[in-house]
């Protein structure tokens, strides 16, 4: 395909002569640049905006600024600019969008990546909705600010000064044009140390000057809680800035990520297999790896480990979330300093076993795989081993999230003609009579691992050699029943758009355990009883009300039409309200208790020798008692997530069933484990609420950390969703509110929940004392 000018001089004919004089010189430069399908998406972008009829200015801006776009971006970019101006053409005047055009250079060079590129645009569009009039200075203006700031921050410098001068339009201009003292300040309070694209270049000669080979580094938004740098198609992607860390400076941290990653690289031969490893192992045997590769290339450029040294000692100065990361952090700086120590026997010998067979096995990564798992071992042997957000939350600011080391097997299934089952779902259930079933018991009988499970459609009691049976056949064998798929949507953040059928939940049955045990939490917690005896006092609907004094009521009120009767007489103007209604006194309140089952609730709670679960338990025996005697139907469900295919969702008390014995042996027989898909448990808990007649609907969730799953890298994606979740069932009546357990949860549960739904237990000990107080307040 050739591309010629003459194939668009019709479009310039009305041109003034000093445009049509610099079409054809911009026109060869651009050639040079782009392909043939890339010349022709810019010039006809150039006809499209020709045709917009905003002046002849905003097309030449284009003709002379996109290929220094597309040197700098690549040309995919270039229909994402094209639709950006053609989306402010219904906003602004054409000489703002040429602006904009005009400042996309500075931008593609700043920004160094064709998706901040995007984001940039979509920054634009957003605001020319809420300060239009701030744009023209903004763009003016936008040479210094991504000088000094990174795409998030302009994002959060720009939307300060849209919503606090959206109604004083001076005001407006004034800190766009950076002309105000708030300006400048939020420009100080957003500046970044160390911006990416000022050490890009300095860093491909450092990684040459080592290896003697050219790597692709590019920049990342790294604002969301978590980031970690990672190696993705052999391309490393770097925070966009970086801030001093003590006496490290932001290009120093650089150069010990890009390091880290670049030995990767370099001694990484051959992929670990992340195959029967659970994420804790595979997180265990990163540590290892990650020591590994710096010891082969600091055994190559021994001033590496000295640079990597700095930045291990420093990440355990201070105390850590959980003791185990404080170990891990101390035997990293081991692994790196064969002369440091840890102080605990079992890891010293570890890191010795590490370095004596370094030296033999330094290019086997199955090295990595063995001694990872028997540092696991030796954590898991104490229980020791907190939840994976904790062990990700170890402090080494410079490694990699290693998945450029694990290789994942993959399955083909179209071309086996088969969908994803998860491996709970393998088993198939073939219901039969007392009869079929009488003449199979002499056969051997089925464990977890068969495909198929015979249930008999009654109870069929079988007698033992000891008496009389207690358990059926049915609940002898095989895996517990589940549900058919429930399948949701889930919200994707990044293109505002909905992933249909995404997450898919089970109903499963839940464990039971001892009632009694129930039983004893309430003896335990007598005085908290006796309060939650007086909540019910005073919430318990009060029956039928009479209520006077009304102008258009049900029935004379006898009392007052005497009274009116007497001013008439005295010649005084009556009280023309003589008239009462008996008013039903309801509280049409349906509950739903959603408890957050993952594997952190196992965790000891700070200031308690109880797990989070065991508090979570107390505390729903607790408001459970408080809604069984107020009379409110509700219901106490649970769920965890293992991955979006499978969700599970337990259904310890529905609002059909009775607070009895049945319903606290299966609240007894609750357990943690796995991950927290928060959105979709939501929307299965709202879809059973939204059946039930009341007119008030709460779902009270009960959770000890952010919204998270093994599937899941982005940790906004899932609370992104979770916002649009709650939002989903408040417009459908529901009302959301969250009782978290996390301290740090200040960062995101008022955004997720908004900002009078959502509680942070400071005192996670507390929480069987302050849950049934916060049902009351939020029901009465």
């Amino acid at each position: 395909m050739t591309i010629t000018l003459d194939d668009y001089r019709d479009c310039f004919a009305k041109a003034p002569p000093e445009l049509v004089e610099t079409i054809e010189p911009v026109f060869h430069d651009a050639a040079r640049v782009m392909s043939p399908a890339g010349l022709s998406d810019y010039m006809e972008g150039a006809r499209g905006l020709t045709n917009l009829g905003r002046g002849h200015d905003l097309v030449f801006a284009w003709l002379e600024n996109m290929p220094s776009v597309v040197k700098e971006c690549g040309e995919d970019v270039i229909r994402d600019c094209l639709s950006a101006a053609m989306k402010l053409s219904s906003m602004t005047s054409g000489e703002v969008i040429a602006l904009l055009v005009s400042s996309l250079p500075t931008a593609a060079r700043r920004l160094g990546d064709p998706e901040l590129l995007r984001g940039y645009l979509a920054l634009i569009h957003s605001l020319s909705a809420k300060a239009a009039r701030g744009l023209r200075p903004m763009l003016s203006n936008i040479d210094e600010l991504l000088s000094k700031l990174t795409l998030s921050g302009l994002r959060r410098w720009s939307n300060f000064g849209a919503e606090a001068y959206r109604r004083d339009l001076p005001n407006l201009t004034r800190y766009f044009a950076l002309e105000s003292a708030d300006s400048r300040k939020m420009l100080q309070q957003e500046r970044r140390g160390t911006l990416f694209i000022d050490s890009q270049r300095k860093l491909n000669f450092y990684l040459r000057a080592l290896w003697g080979r050219d790597f692709f580094l590019r920049p990342t938004a790294a604002d969301h809680e978590g980031f970690r740098p990672y190696i993705e198609n052999h391309v490393m992607h770097l925070p966009d800035a970086l801030d001093d860390l003590g006496d490290v400076t932001g290009t120093e941290l650089y150069r010990a990520m890009a390091a880290h990653q670049a030995a990767h690289m370099q001694y990484t031969t051959a992929p670990i297999s992340a195959e029967q490893l659970t994420p804790a192992q595979m997180f265990f045997i990163g540590l290892i790896e990650d020591a590994r590769v710096e010891w082969r290339a600091a055994r190559d450029f021994p001033g590496l480990a000295k640079l990597w040294g700095r930045l291990l000692k420093r990440s355990h100065e201070n105390r850590a979330e959980h003791e185990t990361i404080e170990w891990l952090e101390k035997f990293a700086a081991l692994l790196n300093d064969p002369k440091a120590v840890t102080g605990r026997e079992a890891l010293d010998a570890l890191g010795a076993k590490f370095h004596e067979e370094l030296s033999a096995r330094s290019d086997d990564n199955s090295l990595s795989w063995h001694l990872g798992l028997e540092l696991f071992h030796i954590f898991a042997a104490n229980r020791d081993v907190p939840s994976l957000r904790i062990l990700n939350a170890i402090r080494i600011p410079y490694r990699d999230d290693n998945r450029f080391v694990w290789e994942f097997e993959e399955f083909d299934w179209a071309s086996h003609g088969a969908e994803y089952i998860p491996a709970s779902q393998r088993q198939v259930r073939k219901y039969v009579s007392v009869m079929e079933m009488a003449h199979e018991v002499d056969a051997e009988l089925a464990g977890d691992d068969a495909q198929e499970i015979w249930v008999c459609m009654d109870e069929f009691m079988p007698y033992e050699d000891a008496g009389e049976a207690t358990t059926s056949f049915n609940d002898m064998w095989g895996k517990e029943p589940i549900s058919a798929p429930f399948h949701y949507h889930e919200w994707d953040y990044q293109v505002q758009l909905h992933r249909p059928d995404w997450a898919t939940v089970y109903e499963r049955r839940a464990s039971k355990g001892d009632a009694g045990n129930v039983e004893a939490i309430l003896a335990e917690h007598r005085p908290v009883a006796h309060r939650i005896r007086q909540i019910i006092d005073m919430l318990t609907p009060a029956g039928v009300q009479r209520v006077r004094n009304m102008e258009d009521g049900d029935e004379i009120d006898l009392n007052a039409a005497v009274d009116a009767m007497i001013a008439i007489r005295m010649g005084k103007q009556p009280n023309p309200r003589i008239t009462m209604r008996n008013v039903i006194n309801s509280r049409d309140l349906a509950v739903t208790l959603l408890l957050d089952l993952s594997e952190s609730t196992n965790d000891a709670a700070p200031g308690s020798d109880k797990t989070v679960l065991e508090l979570t338990r107390e505390a729903a025996t607790l408001v459970a008692t408080a809604m069984s005697g107020i009379g409110d139907p509700f219901a106490i469900h649970g769920f965890a997530s293992d991955g979006r295919h499978d969700v599970h969702y337990y259904r310890f008390k529905d609002f059909n069933q009775r607070f009895d014995d049945e319903a606290k042996a299966r609240l007894d027989g609750m357990k943690g484990g796995l991950s927290t898909r928060m959105g979709a448990a939501l929307r299965h808990a709202g879809v059973g609420l939204l059946k039930q007649p009341e007119q008030r609907k709460l779902i009270l969730l009960v959770t000890d950390g952010a919204p998270a799953d093994i599937d899941e890298r982005d940790p906004q994606h899932l609370r992104h969703d979770t916002k649009k979740a709650v939002d989903e069932l408040q417009a459908k009546g529901v009302l959301t509110y969250c009782l978290t357990l996390d301290p740090e949860a200040d960062s995101y549960v008022k955004r997720v929940f908004g900002t009078n739904n959502y509680t942070i237990m400071d005192q996670v000990a507390r929480l069987p004392e302050k849950l049934p107080a916060l049902f009351a307040s939020l029901t009465s």
